[in-house]
């Protein structure tokens, strides 16, 4: 039996976190739930158990041998070097720590070439969301032509960034209905009813920042040897569930049907009818990653292509949540009787 350690607990994701792993082999761990002081005492739930958030302080990680960190960037640069002295396997969902020095960006459902991990590995990031799905797509497309050139605009909603965003949209939508100004502190920008590629000045989100994550995520899975990736990311005034635009340009045509053999399959639903496109609705709360394909034939009369659209939905915090934990799956050979080693 493992002890698993979520600091952050109160957040968004540690909640998806909390579902992943009542269905998953480490359902019979014992969990530690962390987080900052003022949500002591909350009541939270994981699996059938019942147990309190504990404010994060000296010993909180000890006989840990996973922990989560799920809650702000500021969180996890604060207590992740206490966790891994505590001798605690470290997974970071905040996006704080892919860019410290042998950190290892990590996504088991994409078979690409990986860095191996040992004992001396100071951290895990499980890849952003939206690199698990694009990069589990291009590979699925690659099995039936190399991949010249793919472009991907990713619509990234509200909770991405956590619960702060999605109660600003909220009071935004409110508001703007009832004619009143709207709260900025978060986006210093309208987001409600409104797509935008970039914030104001003073806004706490970054879209650039996220380009970049996504940009680095994807060359840390495919080890650069992946088809080259265009990315543009879009703030869309949805609460939840990621959309995807991708267009895709093959080296020679390949038969529609083909193509959509090599899509469907584990971790993919393929979506043929336009009455049930993929969209952000009916994504969330599904394990897999939505699709749908459209080809450009070649002629009136053809039923082969070179370039292709695929349009994507996801359930942006179950996809980070489920890699995460299948990332701690993949981790359990280090750790092979649940001790702290």
């Amino acid at each position: 039996m493992y002890k698993i350690a979520i600091a952050g607990a109160s957040s968004l994701l540690s909640r998806e976190l909390k579902d992943v792993f009542s269905e998953s082999p480490l359902a019979a761990s014992n969990f530690a739930l962390l987080d900052e002081e003022e949500t002591q005492g909350q009541l939270e739930q994981v699996g059938d158990e019942v147990t309190f958030i504990q404010a994060i302080g000296s010993g909180a990680f000890d006989r840990a041998d996973f922990t989560f960190f799920c809650g702000s960037e500021n969180l996890t640069r604060r207590y992740w070097q206490q966790a891994l002295r505590a001798g605690s396997t470290v997974l970071d969902l905040s996006g704080a720590l892919d860019e410290e020095t042998g950190v290892l960006i990590r996504a088991p459902w994409v078979g690409t070439e990986a860095a191996a991990v040992d004992l001396f590995t100071p951290a895990i990031v499980p890849a952003h969301p939206a690199v698990v799905a694009i990069a589990l797509l291009l590979e699925r497309l690659q099995q039936a032509a190399p991949i010249r050139f793919a472009a991907a605009t990713v619509l990234e909603p509200a909770s991405e960034f956590g619960r702060a965003a999605m109660d600003e949209l909220h009071q935004q939508t409110v508001n703007l209905l009832n004619f009143q100004s709207l709260p900025r502190a978060v986006y210093d920008a309208q987001a409600a009813f409104n797509m935008l590629a970039g914030m104001g000045e003073e806004a706490q989100i970054s879209l650039a920042r996220v380009e970049d994550r996504i940009r680095r995520h994807y060359e840390a899975l495919t080890g650069g040897r992946g088809p080259a990736l265009a990315v543009q990311v879009i703030h869309a005034p949805v609460f939840h569930g990621l959309t995807f635009s991708i267009a895709v340009e093959l080296d020679h045509a390949v038969e529609t049907m083909a193509l959509e053999e090599v899509l469907a399959g584990e971790h993919i639903e393929l979506i043929l009818e336009d009455t049930d496109a993929p969209s952000n609705l009916a994504a969330t709360g599904q394990n897999e990653v939505q699709v749908r394909l459209r080809t450009e034939p070649l002629g009136r009369n053809s039923s082969q292509a070179t370039r292709l659209w695929l349009w994507a939905a996801a359930d942006n915090l179950r996809l980070n949540a489920q890699n995460a934990v299948q990332c701690a799956l993949d981790l359990r050979r280090l750790r092979p009787q649940g001790t702290v080693q």
